[in-house]
């Protein structure tokens, strides 16, 4: 894998949105984000830079109607970039696990990239944080799950500031992302006892 640059460029387009994003996996977390979401290009922006991932996201949403489908959208195809940068998951860590506080705020994310896209996520999110609907975090986190065919447990364990929990849980998830694609010098071949993912 040392010698496999893992990266991905994929593009969608509906009537809804316009969508292309760009990921190299062993990056530096550099960013250019634009989905004309003020708070969503920040929780990508950190993504991408606590993941390491250079993460490049260019979106047009229908915003005149609402956030909706920008957001989900753009985890169909940030959860399609993954898997396709990915690739077969040959030596891959798989599993990883991170919490990440921001202030009173503390979140947990869990992934295993098993080839099965399932997302758990509680509680649910309310309310708005600058022009984020955050019951959107969780379409935006199934869509990437479901499409990078990895399993996500993500959880607000506690906050009060919406802000610090949205965030929070970004970041949780930017961190096991990163070690769960990580190189596993260890293991030899497909992190499994199946055979294949």
């Amino acid at each position: 894998m040392a010698d496999q640059q893992r990266k991905a460029e994929v593009s969608r387009k509906t009537k809804e949105t316009d969508i292309q994003i760009t990921l190299v996996i062993d990056g530096s977390g550099e960013t250019n984000i634009s989905t004309g979401i003020g708070f969503f290009d920040h929780m990508l922006d950190a993504l991408g830079r606590h993941s390491q991932m250079d993460l490049t996201v260019k979106v047009t949403g229908d915003l005149h109607i609402d956030g909706h489908h920008t957001v989900e959208d753009t985890g169909i195809v940030l959860g399609q970039a993954l898997s396709q940068a990915l690739g077969d998951k040959m030596g891959i860590m798989r599993f990883a696990s991170a919490y990440v506080p921001l202030d009173e705020a503390l979140s947990r994310a869990v992934v295993d990239f098993s080839g099965r896209g399932s997302l758990v996520f509680r509680p649910p999110l309310t309310g708005m944080t600058g022009e984020l609907d955050a019951s959107l975090v969780r379409e935006f986190f199934a869509a990437v799950a479901d499409n990078a065919k990895c399993t996500l447990h993500l959880e607000s364990l506690y906050g009060d500031n919406l802000h610090h929990k949205v965030e929070s849980m970004f970041k949780a998830v930017a961190v096991a992302l990163r070690d769960a694609m990580a190189s596993n010098t260890r293991m030899k071949g497909l992190p499994t006892t199946k055979g294949a993912l």
